[in-house]
């Protein structure tokens, strides 16, 4: 579960968004729709502390962060808990998927590699590219170098997920797919968190729908 409560964030004289609150519930999808510079990015990123918050909280479970003095036991604890998919995906190019995958388990979690290397060919399985475990990501599609960001997002077991514009790269087929992944993951419990401009895409895989205009957050 996620629950942000009055997120603010400023650029210079500029407020790009202030008193956000949203709750992301476990096995629920939210997506925030916006137009382009309206913040929507730069609010995941504040979720997870990427950017700085100016004022505000984010609590993951038992785990809060407050903007201005950040616990950094609990925000590194909240990345445990959140993951994040990139719209860039940013996968290491010169590893294959497969350790790709099994990396933040190994460095981050300091797990044995060969239990780490099992539990990636099982999550590259989970979403339907385990046959391109050995490929490097110059090797695969859009839609299979997407899902091995899904993946290496999920390789630590986080609680919640967070998709930056997941589909401006994908064609409707590969759309279609994910939408049927995601609801997949959320239906094993995991809370979703979505950014995108696709509003069909956006209905399918959402329960609820929200759009950050004006620096506010309202129900779309």
């Amino acid at each position: 579960m996620i629950e942000i409560d009055g997120l603010a964030k400023r650029h210079g004289p500029r407020v790009l968004f202030e008193g956000v609150s949203l709750r992301v519930g476990a096995g629920e999808a939210v997506a925030i729709e916006g137009p382009s510079g309206s913040g929507k990015t730069t609010l995941l990123r504040c979720v997870i502390g990427l950017d700085h918050a100016d004022a505000g909280t984010v609590r993951v479970g038992g785990d809060v962060v407050s903007a201005g003095s950040p616990d950094h036991a609990a925000l590194a604890r909240v990345r445990r808990r959140v993951g994040f998919v990139f719209q860039q995906w940013n996968l290491f190019p010169h590893l294959s998927v497969l350790e790709n995958v099994a990396l933040a388990p190994v460095e981050v979690a300091r797990r044995a590699p060969a239990e780490a290397t099992r539990d990636a060919r099982a999550l590259l399985e989970r979403v339907g590219i385990g046959a391109r475990a050995d490929a490097r990501p110059g090797a695969l599609s859009g839609g299979e170098q997407q899902r091995a960001a899904i993946a290496r997002a999920l390789a630590l077991a986080p609680e919640a997920l967070l998709m930056d514009e997941p589909t401006s790269a994908l064609d409707p087929a590969r759309v279609a797919d994910l939408v049927t992944l995601l609801r997949g993951l959320c239906a094993d419990g995991l809370a979703l968190l979505v950014v995108s401009h696709d509003t069909d895409f956006a209905r399918a895989v959402a329960g609820r729908v929200v759009t950050l205009r004006d620096g506010r957050l309202a129900p779309a």
